[in-house]
């Protein structure tokens, strides 16, 4: 459909996934994490919303910093590296700042104070729920499948 591609660079206008993201010990750490790895998306984030509920993100990839012009709302900012390890987090970020930091690859934007809420430090690691594989539950060995062994590392 013509007005799912931007006419003058051809990228997608897609509204970003939705996925959970996962502490490395297993706990959720956000339920709906929506991911902008887009240059609309990205540019876009959280600009027209009038709040981030409890529980809901947006993951900005790739992005070492945000700004929060004409945003309505504060917000916690964590920053990660390429491996999605937190290496900083800003808290309660007001409307109209900058926030970066050396080294990340991704930001992540959070209602404030939720970072403190779900117990997000530096060192931890996060995963996205489409980046864990199933274990297998019971049955023949499929280690010998071709298709399962070309992504595996």
């Amino acid at each position: 459909m013509a007005g799912d591609v931007n006419e003058s660079t051809g990228e997608a206008l897609t509204v970003p996934r939705i996925e959970a993201l996962l502490a490395q010990d297993g706990r959720v750490v956000l339920e709906r994490c929506a991911v902008a790895d887009g240059f609309v998306s990205r540019f876009r984030g959280l600009l027209g919303r009038r709040e981030l509920e409890p529980g809901e993100g947006l993951l900005l990839s790739p992005s070492s910093s945000v700004h929060t012009a004409f945003m309505r709302f504060p917000i916690d900012v964590v920053f990660l590296d390429n491996t999605l390890s937190v290496i900083g987090v800003s808290p309660n970020i007001r409307p109209w700042r900058l926030a970066g930091r050396k080294g990340a690859r991704h930001v992540l934007e959070l209602p404030a104070g939720e970072s403190d809420r779900r117990a997000i430090e530096i060192g931890d690691q996060l995963t996205l729920a489409s980046q864990i594989s199933p274990q297998p539950v019971s049955g023949p060995s499929r280690s010998g499948d071709p298709g399962l062994a070309a992504g595996a590392e």
